[in-house]
């Protein structure tokens, strides 16, 4: 049984169709990966799913609900959490205010995410704890929004480019964390980024989106083994 499921999703903004009959599913502890190009509808995808942007057809399944049409709070406390691009934190409460301002069990996990945990998987955030968010740069900004989202104790987790604009080595920290304590944990992951190799390592299966389409799917070693099809959709 899918944890996640899109079924002809078609999302517009305004009279601007966005999204054309989107079809994907993800599985529980399933990592997967929506990459393409700047503007070929990954954000809007991630919009759809948390009813930000809600689909005008198609349906949005999420353990077992049928969630179309419904707020995004209300979305979210059924386990979903979301790391939007920007990061978002508050700057003007320190790393453990942050931490502890959006604690919950939504997905009523067994053994719940704590500001402890958070601090051993991304020990920079430990070391400035007491630290205001705004006086954090901008790849520990990007750690404490992670640690946020999974503060609430998400079955689902959705990362919408979490390394974009970051220096090559918080890149690759956050990616460890992915790689070595998220996915072997078992956490749900939906990953939108801009890097094949890295993701080919981290997650199970990847998506590729063009012009508001899914328009190849496979696995990473399918993924790598694609030179061609990387250079169409991806630039690389």
């Amino acid at each position: 049984m899918a944890l996640l499921e899109l079924k002809g999703v078609e999302t517009f903004y305004g009279t601007s169709q966005v999204l054309f009959g989107v079809d994907f599913h993800i599985d529980a502890g399933e990592v997967v990966t929506l990459m393409g190009r700047n503007g070929m509808g990954k954000t809007t995808t991630v919009r759809s799913i948390m009813g930000l942007t809600p689909p005008k057809h198609g349906e949005v399944m999420f353990r077992d609900h049928g969630v179309s049409g419904w707020p995004g709070h209300r979305i979210a406390r059924l386990g979903i959490g979301y790391v939007p691009e920007g990061r978002q934190v508050f700057p003007n409460l320190t790393v453990r205010e942050n931490l502890e301002a959006t604690a919950a069990n939504h997905g009523k996990l067994s053994d719940p995410w704590t500001v402890e945990r958070i601090n051993a998987l991304f020990p920079r955030l430990s070391e400035r704890s007491g630290q205001y968010a705004r006086t954090l740069s901008g790849g520990e900004q990007q750690m404490l929004a992670i640690g946020r989202a999974l503060m609430t104790n998400p079955v689902f987790l959705i990362l919408d480019e979490a390394t974009e604009g970051l220096a090559p080595i918080i890149r690759e920290e956050i990616w460890h964390a992915l790689e070595h304590n998220l996915k072997k944990s078992g956490q749900s992951i939906l990953m939108i980024d801009k890097h094949p190799k890295a993701m080919a390592r981290i997650a199970d299966r990847h998506l590729i989106m063009e012009k508001g389409r899914i328009v190849w799917s496979g696995t990473s070693p399918e993924l790598l083994a694609d030179e061609a099809m990387q250079h169409r959709y991806l630039g690389v």
